[in-house]
């Protein structure tokens, strides 16, 4: 049983580092020519972009709807939502009119049909 102790090290070691390259290998050539894979590390990415893009569209549904609605009934309605419930409030607070709403408002303006 002795014998096998340092096999069964290597073993696992050679089994560890195999499920470590699930994520992909990167190989290098040695200074000696020896090409050597080892394992690509993973890097868990914050999407930013994806963030930007939610971002941008609910700026732009914030000032659609600003300029569908008109500033009196989007002022009404936001403040209608300030006194329901807590999820109610959350969506007041993110609904308020801000100046990025504004820009886009007029933006939309120009695009929309007038009534």
């Amino acid at each position: 049983m002795q014998g096998n102790v340092p096999f069964d090290k290597r073993l696992k070691r050679i089994v560890r580092r195999h499920e470590k390259m699930s994520n992909g290998v990167v190989r290098t050539v040695t200074s000696d020519g020896l090409i050597v894979a080892k394992p690509r590390l993973y890097k868990p990415r914050f999407p930013l972009k994806g963030l930007i893009a939610v971002l941008l569209l609910g700026f732009l549904f914030k000032g659609f709807l600003f300029a569908f609605l008109g500033e009196a009934a989007y002022v009404d309605r936001v403040a209608s939502l300030q006194s329901g419930t807590l999820m109610e409030q959350v969506g007041a607070w993110v609904m308020q009119p801000d100046p990025v709403t504004f820009i886009a408002a007029q933006g939309i303006t120009l695009i929309l049909p007038q009534q």
